[in-house]
């Protein structure tokens, strides 16, 4: 199978151009990288991967973001803002409060737009530009709108976002829309909204900018890259596990495959490999659903609800890559209630790390793993929390304290206080 943990580096290709190619997941067909626009395979219609002949050590990356790890990516540089190279926050009190060995938190929402989309973009629109191809979409429950609108200016191209009415917070279709994308609200949820732009990309219509475009993922295996770098650096080894949110599971895909480059190119062994585990919203938990049953594939959610709109989706596409990176790894998937991820919200404000409901699950996730004993405490966790406070400033609104009046006088405040 193309997607277990150890299998060897591939062999280059007729196909391949410098070193890369695209394979299908499901059959293994192979395709030139650029020469037409493809999502997924010609004969099979499974998931797209780039495989390179060379994959990189940690001798290959040089300089700092994104662009950093430019050996493990299609091209030399990308339409750029630049984004990566985002903290690795510390977070004491909570890491006791939970009780693991070590807890730090990988906060996407410090790059230029306000999450770990910009990550892709930056390849993908880059990828459109060599295609050239003119309107760059996608279907959003926010933060990809904002990063797309935003390098599809960058880059001077056309940008239309399709989102789901009254579903997307206030935050990011302000970003969308000052950055000039245009932008359609679907009477339905993101997986409608997402259907419709696969009809548009197939009447060649856009360019897909969703995480089905291959090369959105591999932007965001950066984040993986930098996790193992800035935590060796502080404490000599590699973090046991990854918890993430999971939404379209591109992230946990994206992590999956910079590891397993890595291990194929010798730089990490497979017993280093941190366990992925994936947290959902309750109300949006099909992941969860086929990891607890022991399900090859996801089973569509119709029904979709939660706090958490980055990751309120009922049909991840990129479940065929994420499973397997779940199950080889050793990892697991969780879900969590919309009254736990608040309060994770709540716990990572306290040690001043800002993040939207979305990204508070991971942290959510992790304190119900370990509260069951499925982590244990001796465990070196990394948490990834994938968009920005400000991102959602009505649910942080509702988490927060309540503003309190007072009088125009400075002793009525002291007296206000004293109470």
């Amino acid at each position: 199978m193309s997607l277990e943990l150890t299998a060897p580096a591939p062999e280059e290709p007729a196909v391949a151009d410098d070193g890369a190619w695209l394979e299908c997941i499901e059959c293994g067909e192979q395709f030139a990288p650029f020469d037409d626009v493809r999502y997924t395979c010609d004969h099979c219609d499974g998931l797209l991967e780039v495989r390179y002949a060379s994959p990189p050590t940690w001798d290959d990356f040089d300089g700092r973001g994104v662009w950093r790890y430019n050996a493990a990516l299609p091209f030399e540089a990308g339409v750029s803002l630049p984004e990566g190279a985002t903290p690795l926050h510390t977070v004491p009190r909570l890491e006791s409060d939970i009780g693991v060995e070590t807890l730090r938190i990988k906060h996407e929402g410090m790059n230029p737009t306000g999450s770990f989309k910009d990550r892709g973009m930056t390849v993908g629109v880059r990828v459109a530009k060599e295609l050239g191809v003119g309107r760059l979409a996608c279907a959003s429950t926010g933060n990809t709108s904002a990063a797309l609108a935003a390098y599809g200016a960058r880059g001077g191209m056309e940008t239309l976002v399709l989102l789901p009415a009254g579903k997307v917070a206030a935050g990011k279709i302000a970003q969308a829309a000052l950055h000039d994308a245009r932008i359609l609200e679907v009477d339905g949820n993101f997986d409608s909204c997402l259907d419709i732009v696969q009809n548009l990309a197939a009447r060649g219509e856009v360019y897909l900018l969703n995480s089905l475009n291959p090369f959105r993922l591999e932007g965001q295996k950066t984040i993986g890259l930098e996790i193992l770098e800035e935590f060796h650096e502080d404490y000599g080894t590699y973090p046991d596990r990854i918890v993430l949110p999971v939404g379209n599971a591109g992230n946990t895909s994206a992590l999956y495959k910079a590891f397993r480059e890595l291990v194929q190119s010798g730089a990490l062994d497979a017993e280093d490999v941190p366990k992925l585990t994936g947290v959902q919203a309750e109300g949006a938990a099909p992941m969860v659903e086929a990891i607890e049953n022991g399900w090859d594939e996801t089973r569509r959610w119709d029904e979709v609800e939660t706090i958490a709109t980055a990751i309120r989706i009922g049909n991840p596409v990129n479940a065929p890559k994420a499973l397997p990176g779940i199950r080889e790894t050793g990892g697991t998937a969780v879900a969590v209630s919309d009254e736990e991820i608040t309060e994770a919200q709540r716990d990572l404000a306290a040690e001043g790390v800002g993040v939207e409901p979305a990204s508070a699950a991971s942290v959510a996730g992790l304190r119900k793993l370990r509260e069951d004993g499925t982590i244990d405490e001796d465990e070196r966790v990394v948490c990834l929390t994938t968009g920005h406070l400000l991102k959602d400033p009505d649910a942080a609104f509702e988490a927060g304290n309540e503003p309190e009046p007072v009088p125009n006088d400075t002793d009525a405040v002291l007296e206000h206080l004293a109470e």
